[in-house]
């Protein structure tokens, strides 16, 4: 599987953007006390305005990515448990840098629930840099950028 395997969701999508998803984050709920923002979202809508990017046949893992003046927004990122430890994850992160420079765009920006420590260790390791400690209503997030040279 390589970076040209990674397409736009299409409606047929749908269910396995929600399924990846809530295997993804479902271990979260416990620790945070609250399902994670990603298993909220309407992936329908998501994939219908063309944010969500999906890998694998079945769907093994997926972006949510929004586009804004100045940045890439990386929404959500997240990888069936099943494929853990296989490069996907890798993959889509590349995916992100490689999107971001064919908008245009000098910097990805994300954030990440702050009880969700592995993701910290994770995203530093691909050139993103601390930016704030913020509580966003029931959410206490970290965020990060990366700056595109």
């Amino acid at each position: 599987m390589t970076d040209d395997d990674i397409r736009p969701a299409v409606a047929a999508d749908v269910g396995m953007v929600k399924a990846v998803t809530e295997a993804a984050y479902h271990r979260y709920i416990e620790r945070i006390g609250r399902a994670p923002v990603p298993m909220l979202a309407d992936h329908a809508a998501n994939v219908a305005e063309g944010k969500v990017f999906v890998t694998g046949d079945p769907v093994i893992g997926l972006l949510v990515l929004e586009v804004h003046e100045d940045h890439l927004f990386l929404d959500s990122i997240a990888v069936h448990p099943d494929a853990h430890g296989k490069g996907v994850g890798r993959r889509l992160l590349h995916f992100v840098d490689a999107r971001a420079r064919a908008l245009g765009l000098p910097e990805i920006r994300l954030y990440t629930n702050a009880l969700m420590w592995e993701n910290q260790k994770i995203y530093p390791k691909y050139g993103y840099e601390f930016v704030e400690r913020r509580v966003d209503g029931q959410y206490d997030r970290v965020h990060y950028r990366k700056r595109l040279g």
